[in-house]
């Protein structure tokens, strides 16, 4: 297929393009920058030169004409701005109309996310637990809701449980606080679970929701269902010896305040289940051990 991706070098959307790559699907990624397209070409993709956010000259109308003849598009790109709820409904209002004028039937995946759950507890969320989305991200529900009944394309929304690899993506703060303070914060309470899914783990349900994946349909990409920060904070700490082994506790004001509001997911109790994924499209998560993984860190 040709898929063109946005988002192609983020933190989900590089090991979706990868991947993607190595399926032989023939990417396009979307590069606001000259280092955005070199690094989509070291992947094996082309670059289109754009952005998703708005004004001119690199907004959605300089580049949507290039998507002639696209097969899928995977939306990956998040910007954590404040301004994140207009530059989703104005690449939307630009780009699926576009979508729904080809004369093929796109695909078009769109990323959710686990912290529209909200807080679970005890409970295993699934696809049919209704919403409780974090504040935050409250925008991104009736926009999935919008991609899923527009005309003309093939919906599909995966929500990703919190994206990891050992020294990156929800692990990126806690790898840097356990190599340069002397401990590992954590937010709330040492017991509060994160729903995990690798980056590699997550690219490999990406790729085979474009291939199999019934148009309308919605997948969680968890992996393992919940894990207690604590016991990432301390596997941080053993490996890099850091000077107080048990974590610091802060308030989610705290952190907050010091990235945004979207940081209070941090301290969101979760149980998410990936099991409608492995069993409707042959989902086989492959990194369900991360501690260990902490644990042989160069």
């Amino acid at each position: 297929m040709r898929v063109f991706v946005l988002g192609g070098t983020g933190s989900i959307g590089a090991a979706v393009v990868r991947e993607l790559v190595a399926r032989g699907h023939e990417v396009f990624g979307l590069a606001r920058s000259e280092a955005s397209a070199a690094k989509l070409g070291e992947f094996g993709a082309t670059a289109i030169a754009g952005n998703i956010a708005f004004p001119a000259p690199s907004s959605p109308e300089s580049w949507i004409g290039e998507l002639a003849g696209i097969d899928a598009v995977i939306h990956a790109a998040c910007d954590f701005s404040t301004d994140m709820e207009a530059t989703e409904r104005r690449l939307l209002d630009a780009l699926l109309p576009a979508l729904a004028r080809q004369a093929n039937k796109p695909r078009f995946i769109y990323t959710g996310g686990g912290w529209l759950f909200g807080a679970t507890g005890d409970e295993v969320a699934t696809e049919q637990t209704p919403f409780n989305p974090l504040s935050a991200f409250a925008w991104m529900v009736p926009h999935l809701q919008r991609v899923l009944a527009a005309p003309g394309i093939d919906g599909i929304v995966i929500h990703p449980a919190m994206v990891y690899t050992p020294r990156g993506g929800v692990f990126h703060r806690v790898f840097r606080e356990a190599r340069e303070r002397d401990a590992v914060r954590v937010v709330d309470s040492e017991a509060v679970r994160w729903p995990l899914v690798h980056g590699e783990d997550l690219a490999d349900l990406y790729a085979l929701a474009l291939e199999r994946a019934p148009a309308g349909s919605s997948y969680i990409g968890a992996a393992i269902a919940g894990l207690p920060v604590g016991h990432i904070a301390r596997a941080f700490a053993k490996r890099f010896d850091t000077s107080h082994q048990d974590p610091r506790i802060i308030s989610t004001d705290a952190i907050a305040a010091e990235l945004g509001e979207w940081a209070r997911g941090y301290a969101l109790d979760q149980r998410l289940n990936g099991a409608k994924a492995q069993r409707e499209l042959g989902w086989r998560p492959k990194h369900l051990d991360p501690e260990s993984e902490i644990a042989t860190l160069a």
